[in-house]
């Protein structure tokens, strides 16, 4: 007979979770291994809300193991380390990301890429190495191995920088790779949320021209004067994108909803590259002939490695970059994924965990 959440594991742990594809969360009691020879543990301290969450905990991706706790852009201070732990000791500041463990011995693991490890175990809802389940950072507590550990350096503040954990990650990674953190560069950025308002800032702060492109010309003001854009482009209005048609080197995509991708396409130089990082739910529609046109390309980008993720935590630390965020109670979280639902947030919710989460009213 399998095991109860809370007593799978010897650590107490308490956190908020979905027991259905209802999506609502609700107090919950479970547990935590102790801290291996390699492991860290932390107290949590703050949690941003991804997107992914609200996808997740109505399982609408297809992969969500119920109960699920969400949460992967987590931080907080440690509270016991390892006897083999080398990068980490207690009181230091730190975050798990979007993965708590991985191979380590296939060629993108070799490549400090474990993101795209076949064997990547994602911080919540997935498989652990010893068959229980991960449950992510809506919780009072944090184990995982050291390597998939972040410094979190004193100058960035915990909960504005818990959203770079995955959004700034997963801006920063496509940035860098596919070249388009050069100054003096072009690069338009599709949607002006929780991933796109932080990709604003890393390519401003890359020296990067930069143009908003949005559905919602009340963004225009805030693009401009708050986050630095240098243009901004109102997606729907022809006359300016026909304005603007073969002026970037590239584009980052944040957007989930469908939406059409000529357009975009048209914005580009000759060589230029529309890459996506948003997870619209249907297949979008590709028109081939403006690519062959151009020798233009699209592809995709999904967070990062290690190496990656802690080099991008200290740019935006030396670089103050910070996500903007709004900071909530645990017992918000409901009315914040209904929120979010509506793109009502500016522009990541994170939820004080140190502070709401309270045991007393819980129920298993």
């Amino acid at each position: 007979m399998a095991k109860r959440c809370e007593e799978e594991h010897p650590k107490k742990a308490f956190g908020w979770a979905a027991r259905d594809t209802s999506g609502l969360l609700s107090p919950f009691h479970f547990s935590r291994r102790e801290t291996g020879e390699k492991d860290v543990t932390f107290k949590v301290l703050y949690c941003g809300i991804c997107h992914s969450d609200l996808h997740m905990v109505k399982n609408e991706w297809g992969n969500s193991t119920y109960p699920l706790v969400p949460g992967h852009e987590i931080v907080g201070v440690v509270t016991e380390v390892g006897s083999k732990v080398q990068k980490f000791k207690v009181g230091d500041k730190v975050g798990v990301g979007c993965m708590v463990g991985a191979c380590r011995s296939c060629e993108s693991c070799a490549n400090d890429l474990e993101n795209y490890c076949p064997k990547m175990i994602l911080t919540y809802s997935a498989t652990y190495y010893d068959g229980t389940t991960t449950y992510g950072g809506y919780s009072d507590v944090m184990v995982a191995d050291e390597h998939f550990i972040v410094r979190i350096p004193d100058n960035l503040p915990l909960d504005a920088g818990a959203p770079l954990l995955c959004a700034g990650i997963t801006v920063y990674s496509p940035l860098k790779y596919f070249g388009l953190d050069k100054p003096g560069l072009h690069v338009g950025i599709v949607g002006l949320g929780g991933l796109g308002h932080v990709a604003v800032k890393f390519a401003k702060a890359m020296g990067v021209k930069v143009t908003v492109i949005s559905t919602s010309p009340n963004k225009k003001k805030e693009a401009i004067e708050h986050l630095g854009a240098d243009s901004f482009l109102v997606s729907r209005d022809q006359d300016e994108m026909k304005a603007a048609m073969g002026t970037m080197d590239g584009i980052i995509d944040t957007v989930s909803a469908v939406h059409p991708l000529l357009p975009l396409i048209g914005l580009l130089k000759p060589h230029g590259k529309l890459v996506m990082v948003g997870a619209p739910e249907k297949p979008l529609e590709l028109p081939v002939f403006p690519l062959l046109m151009g020798r233009k390309i699209v592809g995709g980008s999904c967070n990062g490695g290690m190496k990656e993720t802690q080099e991008m935590i200290d740019f935006a630390a030396k670089h103050n970059i910070r996500a903007e965020v709004e900071v909530i109670p645990m017992d918000y979280v409901n009315t914040a994924m209904e929120r979010l639902l509506k793109a009502d947030v500016r522009y990541r919710f994170v939820i004080d965990i140190a502070n709401t989460l309270k045991p007393s009213t819980a129920s298993s």
